[in-house]
């Protein structure tokens, strides 16, 4: 069954949730009078009452007919809109309810492959779409001790968009981006879409040496995701990889001294960089928001802790000096790039799904292909509240 407390309920019956979402319905939601039209979006005419679904630029029209793409369904749209702030949400891990050792998931997991010592594992012969609730939960459990498990040869996106919702409101509720593009009429269903170098996402490293962006998904919010599903449904020939770091080892490899000094720190996780962009161009659902969150983080089931920060939403660490702020931050994070033992890589083929636990790992995609497309999906059950 579903954890957690829906916001909007789907469900044919009234008593168990199916979707636990945190979209707010805006129905009433009137347009303003100038739009301006990001390059990456279609210039559509507008719904004078209520949000409009817009679709991204591509390379083809796949609109025509005579496009053939499996995956049209899956193609990445961006609602005009304006929501509420995302309220507070009660999170159960799955993984309290598993048996530690995993019997029920393990007696099915025909081969599987540690990809190195401390995080990574790669999995064949089992379908994610088939397992029971019990081999959900040690999922759950078997993903925040590894980090990241990828399955090969899933039938999961076949499933549709609907199903999608359902099996991820399993591990929580779903987590609908301040900004980025989505399935059409599904926000819960993120979408990275990639098909020319002129795209948007070519723009995301102008001016940097590479286009390595190491991060946990949405730090900002109140409460960020735990157990996340990324599932690739096209992939160029080459490159595109995913890199994975553990954060639990990072936060091991430091001295005692180091970190029971950590442990007392908070850090300040900003929503705005995310926000400022879209936001000249009117396509935002949400205002930002700022939140200060612990340095250093403990799993509700494993114990484990980890290192809770990263250079994509944090700007300081509460108490300290700017010069001591900076410093540190600057450490943390070369410590965790530069740990290639304690690092691995997602090489994604066509109906890989790699599930991670976002509040133990930090990942990065890399723009390193040519014009070939890369789509896949997101699915993001949000988690508990951070806490040490």
């Amino acid at each position: 069954m579903p954890h957690g407390t829906p916001d909007e309920e789907t469900t044919d019956h009234p008593h168990i949730p199916k979707v636990l979402t945190s979209a707010t319905q805006s129905p009433d939601f009137i347009p303003p009078k100038e739009v301006i039209f990001p390059p990456y979006l279609l210039n559509v005419p507008l719904n004078p009452h209520g949000p409009t679904e817009i679709p991204q630029k591509t390379v083809l029209d796949y609109s025509r007919p005579d496009i053939a793409y499996k995956w049209k369904e899956y193609l990445p749209h961006k609602t005009l809109t304006l929501e509420l702030p995302l309220s507070p949400y009660e999170h159960v891990d799955p993984a309290s309810q598993a048996d530690p050792e995993k019997k029920a998931l393990f007696a099915i997991l025909n081969e599987r492959k540690d990809l190195t010592p401390c995080i990574g594992t790669e999995v064949l012969g089992v379908q994610l779409s088939q397992l029971s609730d019990i081999q959900k939960d040690e999922l759950a459990l078997y993903v925040a001790e590894r980090g990241v498990v990828i399955f090969r040869k899933q039938n999961f996106v076949h499933q549709g968009a609907q199903w999608l919702k359902e099996y991820g409101s399993y591990f929580g509720r779903l987590h609908v981006h301040q900004w980025a593009v989505h399935v059409k009429d599904h926000p819960e269903l993120d979408v990275v879409f990639r098909d020319s170098d002129s795209s948007y996402w070519s723009s995301t490293s102008a001016g940097t040496l590479n286009t390595t962006k190491w991060h946990s998904d949405m730090t900002y919010e109140l409460n960020p995701p735990g157990t996340t599903f990324l599932c690739s449904l096209t992939v160029p020939k080459c490159g595109g990889d995913t890199l994975y770091l553990s954060a639990m080892e990072a936060f091991d490899r430091l001295s005692p001294t180091m970190q029971r000094f950590l442990e007392g720190l908070q850090a300040l996780h900003v929503g705005i960089n995310q926000y400022t962009i879209p936001s000249a161009t009117n396509f935002v659902r949400r205002p930002p928001i700022d939140t200060v969150h612990p340095v250093v983080r403990r799993h509700p089931v494993t114990g484990r802790k980890a290192l809770w920060v990263n250079p994509k939403y944090v700007t300081k660490i509460l108490g300290l000096r700017k010069e001591e702020s900076d410093n540190l931050l600057a450490f943390l994070f070369d410590h965790m790039q530069k740990g290639l033992d304690f690092h691995t890589r997602v090489k994604w083929e066509e109906d890989t799904v790699a599930v991670y636990d976002n509040r133990m790992v930090q990942h990065s995609a890399l723009l390193d292909y040519p014009l070939e497309p890369r789509h896949l999906i997101r699915v993001t059950p949000q988690a508990e509240r951070v806490s040490f």
